[in-house]
């Protein structure tokens, strides 16, 4: 922090004039931090949680069509869902698409949390959940949705821990970081200036001394001719 807040630092301790000017870009970015924090989420947030909504419409989408396929919607939901079946049923992965959904929603949307435990503990059940799926079930004799419902459920996982932990709370740290430096410089600013405007009095010039000038007048004599010598 103090290595970040070192440039803010130095600008403090320029000149007055050069100060005041720069006052107004660090105000201007207080200001505009203090915008963003107004909003309910961050935009880099947003797109997380957006994200993650479409990795529970695409999961719903792929099972969908799956039921569509293997025999139409209504006799593949009672035999799926009803008469469930781990061995042979989808319904699993879909109910797992949910649980990553409600999870990180409520853990990054509503309570805001700038921890990467929730998304850790989603991402390592879907993965267990998955692996285990595939080694135990018959998924893989069911044609490509045996294949691809898995795979992409296990991708988009992974997809979701990258997003949050390389681009979603680095950013936010550092967002933070530079209002808190902005805020400190703003705060220390006013403190560098003088109390009002400097007036023309307050420059001068120390007045000339009367041995100066007798000296003065002695080597104009001297040097003129046309003055008689008294």
């Amino acid at each position: 922090m103090d290595s970040q807040c070192s440039g803010s630092m130095d600008s403090r301790a320029m000149p007055w004039g050069m100060g005041s000017a720069s006052s107004t870009p660090l105000s201007a970015h207080v200001e505009s931090y203090e915008l963003a924090e107004k909003k309910c989420i961050s935009d880099v947030r947003r797109t997380f949680c957006l994200f993650v909504t479409f990795d529970l419409l695409f999961v719903t989408l792929l099972w969908i069509i799956e039921l569509n396929v293997n025999g139409g919607i209504q006799n593949q939901l009672d035999k799926e869902v009803l008469h469930y079946d781990y061995h042979a049923s989808f319904f699993d992965i879909f109910l797992l698409a949910v649980f990553r959904f409600a999870s990180l929603i409520m853990a990054y949307a509503v309570c805001k949390l700038r921890h990467w435990w929730a998304i850790a503990i989603s991402t390592a059940v879907t993965s267990a959940f998955l692996i285990a799926k595939v080694i135990l079930s018959k998924l893989l004799s069911q044609g490509a949705f045996g294949y691809l419902l898995p795979i992409v459920s296990f991708v988009l996982a992974w997809i979701e821990t990258w997003l949050l932990d390389f681009k979603v709370l680095p950013q936010e740290n550092d967002d933070e970081n530079r209002y808190l430096c902005a805020l400190d410089a703003a705060e220390r600013a006013p403190l560098m200036r003088p109390p009002g405007p400097m007036s023309d009095g307050q420059f001068y010039s120390p007045p000339e001394s009367v041995a100066d000038s007798d000296d003065e007048l002695l080597d104009e004599d001297k040097h003129d001719p046309e003055k008689p010598i008294i």
